[in-house]
């Protein structure tokens, strides 16, 4: 019998050594037109050849989609596995319980050692994790402080109002050293959950030293649509601000340095270059902080083992349709970057274009790990993408929503499904009591200015085939009437597929029968 039991436990620490590393590095509003294995007209003039190494070594995923493009929400779904209605986490303001289930609470009672370094931006006390080290809120970008567990309590102080401790030097380099020496560090004969989350490229934009001049001379292309016509979009979109123009106020020291009497065009030119200069600096530092990681990796006999996941919390505007921000359901907010490396698990090279989420990375990190999700999970693993095959049931449309009403940019409150081939938007434009929204539209760099107060619900549809830019509404176009209607009632076979039915807010009822057909 002792001999049974010595080599059943023989084999269990055997297994246990086989399960995979997970190693996720998500930069805060980094986008897939900011990468460069992505492609576009930025790769003239900038490259990220450690991100690209990932995906080139591995998967890239062409259609990762975000289920609700604004940081909290997006973070807490990639923790939970849940839509914002079910994990709670529905606006910026709303904290993340930290007695709810997560993949690291999953991944820790299975024999993982688990971290999270850098970002966290959830508000509550990180759990599941044996150690962190994260920012304090949006944490800034020189000699950053971070929050270390254990360290705050020893002051006395509860986490939300403890400060932390300071670090010398570029947060991008300090939360990717803090990574590495945890990879040293560490229980190695435990496999380990590794979260590095990196704030850049986040506004207010400000990249190390050794990259601020690496754009000089160089003129970084503009998208076509950063001028666009509006008058296609919804009457009370986010164009009626001239975000641009709005959102560069964090910028202005920089433009009145240049000129402070440009005006229109000019400005904007002006503006953008000095914008996407700083956006894409930061960029640089955080590709230069995954390669050493990487090359970590490869020195330690680690790399094989392995999954290294690269992605950004949500997409993110680069002067499309004049717009520097995210939250809204179009393209370029709505793609999240999603590449992958596992040598022991993926064959290198592939270009995935099924619909994946972040509702699905923790069932798929379970998955890998030998575990089951939990029943409360929305999502489902895109494992099996891995060997280059997407499974027969894999979802064939997808359900956003964004619950911040008015909110800092002004968009609207709204849901959408988005398909391989189009995209039906629902402007409902109610606040429903969330946190940190508004009834009525502000300005929101002048919140004593109110714009508009009327916002009637509309709708926005886009053949994604021939309009894959979404420049052109074709809501209210005859020859696709039949195709809108089976998009509508495939609209609500999704929210009730993911119980977010809306029952219990009175006012949408309304709303659908008033403004539904």
């Amino acid at each position: 019998m002792a001999i049974g039991i010595g080599v059943c436990l023989s084999m269990s620490i055997i297994a246990q050594k086989n399960q995979p590393n997970i190693l996720f590095i998500m930069a805060d509003d980094h986008t897939t037109q900011a990468i460069s294995a992505y492609g576009g007209p930025l790769t003239k003039v900038f490259q990220t050849p450690n991100i690209d190494r990932i995906g080139n070594e591995g998967i890239i995923f062409e259609n990762c989609l975000v289920t609700n493009s604004i940081c909290t929400p997006s973070r807490a779904t990639i923790l939970t596995g849940q839509y914002s209605h079910h994990n709670g986490v529905y606006t910026l303001p709303d904290p993340f319980d930290r007695n709810r289930n997560n993949v690291a609470k999953m991944l820790q009672a299975n024999g993982y050692s688990t971290a999270i370094i850098g970002k966290w931006h959830l508000k509550s006390e990180p759990s599941g994790f044996d150690h962190y080290s994260v920012l304090n809120g949006q944490g800034v970008y020189n000699n950053p402080t971070l929050k270390v567990k254990g360290v705050w309590e020893q002051e006395g102080k509860t986490f939300e109002k403890a400060r932390g401790s300071r670090n010398k030097g570029h947060s991008t380099d300090v939360i990717g050293m803090q990574a590495i020496n945890w990879l040293k560090a560490r229980d190695e004969d435990e496999p380990f959950l590794l979260m590095c989350h990196f704030k850049a490229p986040h506004r207010n934009w400000v990249p190390a030293e050794r990259f601020e001049n690496m754009f000089d001379g160089i003129t970084i292309p503009e998208p076509e649509s950063l001028y666009e016509d509006h008058s296609e979009r919804s009457q009370w979109s986010p164009h009626s601000y001239n975000t641009i123009r709005k959102d560069l106020k964090f910028l202005d020291i920089g433009i009145r340095k240049k000129n402070d009497t440009l005006q229109g065009r000019d400005r904007v030119e002006y503006a953008y270059q000095l914008y996407m200069k700083r956006y894409l600096a930061c960029c640089a530092g955080v590709d230069e902080n995954v390669g050493k990681i990487l090359d970590y990796l490869d020195k330690s006999g680690l790399a094989e083992n392995t999954i290294v996941v690269y992605t950004g919390d949500q997409g993110f505007f680069l002067g499309e349709h004049g717009w520097f921000d995210k939250r809204l359901i179009y393209e370029e907010s709505l793609r999240m970057p999603l590449l992958i490396r596992y040598p022991n698990g993926i064959t290198p090279g592939q270009r995935n274009k099924s619909l994946v989420s972040n509702v699905d990375f923790a069932p798929t990190f379970l998955d890998v790990a030998e575990l089951k999700p939990s029943k409360e999970m929305d999502g489902k693993s895109f494992a099996p993408m891995f060997k280059g095959k997407t499974p027969g049931n894999w979802r064939k449309a997808f359900y956003y929503r964004y619950w911040m009403q008015l909110a800092d940019h002004g968009v609207p409150a709204h849901y959408g499904i988005r398909t391989d081939k189009y995209k039906l938007i629902f402007f409902y434009g109610k606040g429903l009591g969330k946190a940190g929204t508004y009834d009525r539209k502000i300005d929101p760099f002048n919140r004593e200015s109110e714009m508009i107060t009327n916002t009637t619900p509309e709708w926005e549809f886009y053949d994604l085939s021939v309009d894959p830019n979404e420049m052109v509404n074709k809501y209210n176009d005859p020859k696709y009437q039949k195709t809108i209607a089976k998009l509508k009632k495939q609209l609500l076979k999704e929210k009730k597929k993911v119980g977010d039915t809306d029952d219990q807010y009175p006012e949408m009822k309304e709303v659908i029968d008033n403004y539904w057909n």
